[in-house]
């Protein structure tokens, strides 16, 4: 059994479903006061339960909300919750697999950027509530001799987030959050998103061709000069100093060093 997993009895797992599913019976052992039937007490309680879930999923997902409506996100949502029910007492760990959900969900095939525009929104929320953490000064890139710049890897923020999306989610997504309507926007032009907290606010920028690919190869461990080669390689109009610039500003990174690992104090 998983270290973080629960021990779970079935008679506990029968109140955990019928606490999210209505067409569920009430769980034996439920009783009310002085014996008698506790079923129009126990639908009093689910639907506590189920509200509270579903104003979560809202909270977590305001623009996607805005984008279907308040009574179709509120229906989708309750379909979701016998689906996935919470694995966490963290209410917002919540929501984890919705994008995944929508993706599946026939009603919603004829728009297929609202799953992005979830992971956005849930990637945001991740970024909020990620770990403390400076960024990466940029004078610690300048302490660097020139010669060994190729050679410097990155520790990634804690908040950074990146998200790469076949449709237009990014420009769609920050239509939403402002309130603001798609015109002029066309859904199925591709734009990748990076989601950041440098400082108090979370920021959300949309990336030019490649800057995507460059970031994700130094999040996962490639040296600058692995990272530019492969991505100028796909993306030859790529404009490394404007990323990397970006990547200063925006405070994707936390601390730089070149050479082997721990083999130089991080910058």
């Amino acid at each position: 059994m998983p270290r973080n997993e629960p021990m779970v009895g079935s008679g506990q797992h029968d109140f955990g479903a019928a606490l999210l599913d209505p067409d569920l019976p009430l769980p034996e052992g439920i009783t009310a006061p002085n014996g008698k039937k506790a079923a129009r007490r126990f639908a009093i309680y689910r639907n506590n339960v189920t509200v509270s879930l579903i104003d979560a999923l809202a909270g977590i997902f305001p623009a996607l909300q805005r984008l279907v409506g308040e009574t179709f996100f509120r229906d989708m949502a309750r379909l979701y919750l016998v689906q996935e029910p919470p694995r966490s007492p963290v209410i917002f760990e919540y929501g984890g697999g919705f994008a995944d959900f929508l993706s599946q969900f026939e009603p919603l095939a004829a728009y297929p950027y609202l799953p992005d525009v979830a992971r956005l929104e849930r990637a945001w929320l991740d970024a909020f509530h990620a770990a403390d953490a400076d960024p990466l000064h940029p004078g610690s890139l300048g302490a660097i001799p020139p010669e060994r710049l190729a050679d410097t890897t990155f520790t990634p923020h804690p908040a950074t987030r990146i998200v790469q999306s076949r449709f237009a989610a990014i420009s769609i997504f920050s239509a939403s959050r402002e309130e603001r309507t798609l015109d002029g926007i066309r859904p199925a032009n591709a734009e990748d998103g990076l989601i950041t907290r440098p400082a108090y606010s979370v920021e959300v920028r949309q990336l030019p061709a490649g800057a995507a690919d460059f970031f994700l190869a130094l999040i996962s461990g490639a040296t600058l000069g692995e990272a530019a080669d492969s991505t100028i390689a796909r993306y030859p109009e790529f404009d490394l100093p404007s990323a990397i610039s970006a990547m200063l500003e925006a405070g994707v990174f936390s601390a730089c060093w070149f050479g082997e690992p721990n083999s130089e104090d991080p910058s």
